[in-house]
């Protein structure tokens, strides 16, 4: 599964503290802002609205719960890229992924050659769409890597964050192999327990939650309507109903298998996050993992839940499966459920890949590029 690379001579040593700053203030980049707060590094919050963190705003500091614990500094919370990125050569990007386009244009035009910016989580292909993004706001070449989110994590009033757990593996890629190799040092002296993925595809399939949310949204949808409190994962699914995850799963390892990538199966993903490895099948590994004992379900509908799985996931999916012929008919029937429910279209508003500018490759070609 994980892609053996040497490290660049001359390479800055990964953990040696730095500036960095971290756009979003949800309960991802609330715990991602802590974490390397924690580690010594000086970080500045960039949000559009820092009312939601008026806490953090006044003490400039984030209270953290949970797996990690205790209060961290912060530089400053600013909404203006141009300042909170002074300083900084990395840019981690936390917000959900359906902004990011959105996100990739704000940031352009103070984004230099010197950055690199990284993305947590990317869904299926992220730094592909991100790079685009950049590029068509006319920023220069920027290095854009990613990981998947490494933190269960929700935000906790305005000035904290609660940390269920963090996931003790994981992989990381780069838009190219080139892109992945250059920054290798960096991500995993920042995380360590991450490794290199053999392309962007395999890092985009290895996410047990672009599998899991929607089908369990979608088997619970009048509870949710309803705003009736569900825990997501250990009440979430019944020994009937699981079935839906075990086959959309094995979807992804087919996707996976034809692109030359090593999706684990379900079960056995779980156990590289957060260790259960007396779980023989995926509802006793989501009944038995720590950090899913207390997170609850959405109470709308409209929620990233189904927007940012179903829009970023499993649409390139469907389509990265059709270049090489592979079906993925349980996929396909969530993303057409989803979008009734929504409104909307997904098969056209989502992640497409002519978003990702590969309209027209075939699958050798996709892996052509993704391994440059």
């Amino acid at each position: 599964m994980a892609l053996s690379v040497a490290p660049e001579a001359g390479h800055r040593v990964s953990g040696d503290p730095e500036p960095v700053a971290v756009v979003g203030a949800g309960g991802e980049g609330l715990a991602l802002a802590a974490h390397l707060s924690a580690a010594g590094h000086a970080v500045t919050i960039c949000t559009r609205d820092p009312r939601r963190v008026a806490g953090i705003v006044a003490r400039r500091r984030i209270r953290v719960s949970g797996e990690l614990d205790g209060e961290f500094p912060v530089v400053e919370v600013d909404p203006v890229p141009a300042s909170a990125l002074r300083g900084c050569r990395l840019v981690f990007v936390a917000t959900v992924t359906t902004a990011y386009p959105a996100v990739a244009a704000r940031l352009a035009p103070v984004l230099t050659e010197s950055h690199v910016v990284v993305l947590f989580s990317g869904k299926l292909c992220g730094s592909a769409e991100f790079a685009r993004a950049l590029a068509d706001a006319g920023a220069p070449g920027v290095d854009v890597v990613e990981t998947d989110a490494l933190f269960a994590a929700r935000p906790d009033g305005e000035d904290g964050v609660r940390v269920h757990g963090r996931k003790r593996w994981n992989l990381f890629a780069g838009l190219t192999l080139t892109a992945a190799r250059r920054h290798e040092d960096l991500l995993r002296g920042l995380f360590p327990g991450i490794e290199p993925a053999q392309h962007l595809i395999e890092r985009g399939l290895v996410d047990f939650g672009a599998v899991a949310h929607a089908p369990i949204a979608l088997v619970n949808l009048a509870r949710i309507d309803g705003g009736e409190r569900l825990l997501l994962y250990r009440d979430g699914m019944s020994e009937r109903t699981v079935v839906l995850l075990e086959r959309i799963g094995q979807e992804f390892v087919d996707v996976g298998e034809a692109y030359e990538a090593k999706v684990p199966a379900l079960h056995e993903l779980l156990d590289l996050y957060y260790g259960c490895p007396a779980a023989g099948t995926v509802l006793e590994a989501m009944r038995t993992v720590k950090a899913y004992a207390d997170i609850t379900a959405p109470t709308s509908l409209d929620h990233r839940m189904l927007q940012e799985d179903v829009s970023c996931t499993l649409v390139p999916m469907i389509e990265l499966a059709q270049r090489v012929g592979v079906k993925t008919p349980v996929a396909e029937a969530v993303v057409t459920f989803a979008s009734v429910l929504a409104g909307r279209d997904y098969r056209s508003e989502g992640r497409t890949l002519a978003r990702l500018g590969w309209h027209g490759l075939s699958g050798a070609e996709i892996l052509d590029r993704l391994r440059a």
